[in-house]
């Protein structure tokens, strides 16, 4: 059995509660009863001794199902270990120890034959809390005895290493239903045994799972995935090409949106001009942006004069350069963006839908129709939204979006026909008869505006040139890597530059040699 850390360098199968249930009993009925709990339990014995060779005091938090049953088993091994040694373990177990699983039964006599003493209540203080309460089978809020064990492994400062998932978290959705954690730094580890889960990786378990280990128990999961983690990908190598290359073949992006301030009072021209100026970094050859409602002053961009600035009715118009080109639509479009949607949805092979652009075809039927029609043709729509113009297009809240983000990019994708990349933790990047996929890159420093229309420009740019290159790369492929690229960015300026990564930041970095790769 093996022991490894779960990183952004690979691609990796993940498994939904109802999958990885169906493996446990089909691998258990092979194998001899017992078997797989005490491989589990030794392993978690494994990984505690490793992250915390010097722990004085560990506090094994058993709760009343198997999860308990495997924190019950690790205790046993970490006691073997302590013998002679200035070490104290305490183990509670929550619950009636007459109504345990079988599994769980046997594990607790065990561990009592060894002569390891539940304790009444846990320690004020340790040097770490294995955290066994709740598994994969949880599906309501914490309560009682659990949620005060909870709270206390939350506020006694000791790192956690919790056993399958986080007890509070949904395995299938990443959402957490246990008391706020406080908003402090403490290292977090997660186990994840016999299978990978979809919610440790999105929504609230990127930061409740902390650090994901994974043992597969000595098993290889048969059958298809409920969905991937996207590890960093091969990416598409657009500066080291043959000689008789030119601009032409690295292909074009248009870029429409940057609504006038005149129009409304309000106006958001930098969303268009960070989205064209990361389509130029990215490495596509040539970049043209239509503003929208400056027929006065078409524009241009001094920090980035190799931009070509149109009047956005001419973009749209031109049918030859929409037929060759990858166009990034809505970024900061307003209202006005509606007037364009229907020649843009109508002739472009290669479409990024952003932020105003989906808040109109999520309140204009006929915007949405030509949407979804656009699926039975040979071209590429991607939507971008984040969890509340999803809302939008779904008809509900944000937070049903949020309460299964996996879903929700599904329903979209197969809705609306289109590959649909849902932002937030975790980016979920969805297709019509593909396998959904969740970026492994990324982190809170990309939670400023912008961002988005940064990441926009970056699909844009990737799309253009799989438009020249099909041979190459396919649409999907193309939008995780630019997905994985941007966050990677992020990842990268976080590690080694100082000061906040603003979207202009970004843009700019996207042209950086550790960037591209």
């Amino acid at each position: 059995m093996d022991i490894r850390r779960i990183g952004a360098t690979q691609a990796e199968p993940l498994y939904s509660v109802e999958a990885t249930r169906a493996i446990e009993s089909a691998r258990a009925s092979t194998l001899p009863p017992f078997e797989l709990m005490a491989r589990a339990g030794a392993s978690v014995a494994r990984l505690a001794r490793a992250i915390a060779p010097h722990a004085r005091r560990i506090w094994i938090a058993c709760g009343p199902g198997n999860n308990g049953g495997d924190g019950l088993v690790a205790a046993r091994h970490l006691l073997s270990n302590t013998q002679g040694q200035a070490q104290e373990l305490v183990v509670t177990l929550t619950g009636q120890a007459d109504r345990l699983p079988s599994d769980a039964a046997r594990a607790l006599v065990e561990a009592r034959a060894s002569g390891l003493v539940i304790a009444e209540r846990p320690p004020e203080r340790a040097d770490l809390v294995i955290d066994a309460l709740l598994g994969i089978g949880a599906h309501s809020p914490p309560r009682g005895e659990i949620a005060e064990q909870l709270r206390h492994m939350h506020t006694c400062g000791a790192p956690v290493l919790s056993v399958d998932v986080p007890s509070g978290l949904l395995a299938d959705t990443g959402c957490y239903l246990g008391p706020t954690p406080p908003p402090r730094a403490v290292a977090r580890h997660t186990l994840s045994l016999l299978t990978l889960k979809p919610g440790l990786f999105t929504a609230d378990g990127r930061d409740l799972a902390g650090t994901v280990w994974f043992d597969a128990l000595g098993e290889t999961p048969p059958g298809p995935a409920t969905a991937l983690l996207h590890g960093q990908p091969t990416q598409i190598d657009t500066h080291h090409r043959p000689h008789t290359e030119h601009k032409g073949s690295r292909g074009d992006v248009v870029v429409i949106g940057g609504q006038d301030p005149r129009h409304g009072g309000a106006g958001m021209t930098g969303a268009a001009i960070l989205a064209a100026r990361t389509a130029l970094h990215v490495g596509a050859g040539r970049v043209y942006v239509g503003l929208l409602g400056n027929e006065g002053d078409i524009g241009w961009d001094p920090m980035n004069p190799e931009l070509m600035f149109r009047h956005s009715t001419l973009l749209t118009g031109d049918r030859p350069l929409l037929k060759q080109s990858a166009v990034v639509c809505g970024c900061g479009g307003g209202t006005l963006v509606a007037d364009v949607l229907p020649d843009i949805l109508s002739h472009s092979p290669s479409l990024v839908l952003d932020a105003d652009a989906l808040n109109r075809i999520a309140e204009d039927s006929e915007l949405r129709g030509l949407l979804r029609r656009r699926g039975a043709h040979q071209v590429v729509t991607v939507i971008t939204p984040h969890p509340l113009e999803a809302a939008r297009l779904l008809g509900c809240n944000t937070a049903e979006v949020m309460a299964d983000r996996l879903r929700a990019a599904i329903e979209l994708s197969n809705a609306l026909n289109v590959i649909c990349v849902l932002k937030g933790s975790g980016t979920v990047v969805t297709a019509p008869g593909k396998t959904p996929s969740i970026n492994s890159s990324g982190n809170p420093a990309l939670a400023t505006a912008g961002t988005g229309d940064v990441l926009a420009g970056w699909i844009g740019a990737t799309l253009a040139y799989a438009l020249r290159h099909p041979d190459e790369t396919d649409a999907v492929s193309a939008v995780l890597s630019a997905v994985h690229a941007h966050g990677a960015c992020a990842d990268q300026w976080v590690a080694t530059q100082p000061g906040p990564l603003t979207a202009g930041r970004l843009a700019s970095a996207a042209g950086s040699s550790w960037a591209r790769r």
